[in-house]
């Protein structure tokens, strides 16, 4: 039998001069980069300009860091931020929601829709939300770096044994554990990457990107109904959340299950469209090594 494991990760990955990089930071930097590179190669597969990647990139960027702050801010600790405002700039403190960052990309496409792409923001959020899932169970191995947002007491065999005591352990001090506790942030790791892996295969194997919302829908219902399930194994993350039935992650993640199956059924009660697949971005030049042929 397995015994349980003992958690001495240091949330730190390097140091760099004055500066600290943390593991959780490096997350969303590797997560932007893998996720750019992903759906560009989407982009490039349909044709689409090149060109607006760069504008997708910074709409997701700003959609992402705002909306999850301000999400955590309203949902989790508005009593204390409304006290101290200028606290709401401070992030390096900690504090992100990952509802509030979807509300913020959800706003972030439909911008991006109306101002560059001109097409259906069911369109831009098909491809984004592959790379979304990746991004997420990365951000979730952050956590795990960061001995936070683990799960209740577990007697099973691989339950971890948290740091509780990090700012002093980080400066020196003994490490206080916690009881073996369940690794819920490795449980959502794995889900969102089974997640990252169906959606790929539902977009370049079956073309899934020819019925809109198809792929946004079963994102809705895997990502957030996986987030409700492991919940109810999870601490809180706020004092107010102790005795609900339902705690705040639950509840903000009802209405996107509910989103979620409306898409799907919305997807595949309508014709599949028809997308031409030229693999080069719109503005790219064709291939100049090809030999065009000869003029008899």
């Amino acid at each position: 039998m397995l015994d349980f494991v003992t958690w001495t990760a240091n949330p730190v990955f390097f140091h760099l001069g004055p500066l600290t990089i943390r593991w959780y930071g490096m997350m969303f930097v590797i997560g932007f980069y893998l996720g750019y590179q992903i759906v560009a190669r989407m982009y490039r597969r349909e044709g689409a300009p090149e060109a607006w990647m760069g504008t997708l990139l910074i709409y997701v960027v700003i959609a992402t860091i705002v909306g999850a702050r301000l999400g955590h801010v309203l949902f989790y600790e508005w009593d204390y931020y409304s006290q101290h405002p200028l606290k709401i700039l401070a992030t390096w403190e900690g504090g992100l929601a990952s509802h509030g960052g979807t509300i913020g990309l959800i706003i972030a496409v439909i911008l991006y829709s109306i101002f560059t792409t001109k097409r259906s923001p069911l369109w831009t959020f098909d491809r984004l939300v592959i790379a979304i899932a990746l991004v997420g169970a990365m951000i979730r191995f952050g956590n795990l770096m960061n001995h936070e947002i683990y799960g209740h007491v577990t007697d099973l065999p691989w339950g971890f044994r948290f740091v509780t005591n990090l700012g002093p352990w980080m400066a020196g001090a003994d490490p206080v554990f916690s009881a073996p506790s369940h690794p819920t942030q490795i449980y959502e790791a794995l889900c969102y990457l089974l997640l990252f892996g169906l959606l790929m295969w539902m977009y370049w194997k079956k073309n899934a990107g020819e019925r809109p919302g198809l792929i946004l829908g079963v994102f809705f219902i895997w990502l957030f109904g996986s987030r409700f399930l492991i919940e109810y194994i999870k601490n809180p993350q706020v004092d107010f959340e102790v005795g609900m039935t339902l705690n705040m992650g639950q509840l903000l993640s009802i209405p996107f299950v509910l989103i979620g199956i409306g898409l799907v059924c919305y997807a595949m009660s309508r014709p599949r469209i028809h997308i031409d697949y030229p693999d080069r971005f719109a503005d790219e030049e064709p291939d100049k090594d090809k030999k065009k042929p000869a003029k008899r």
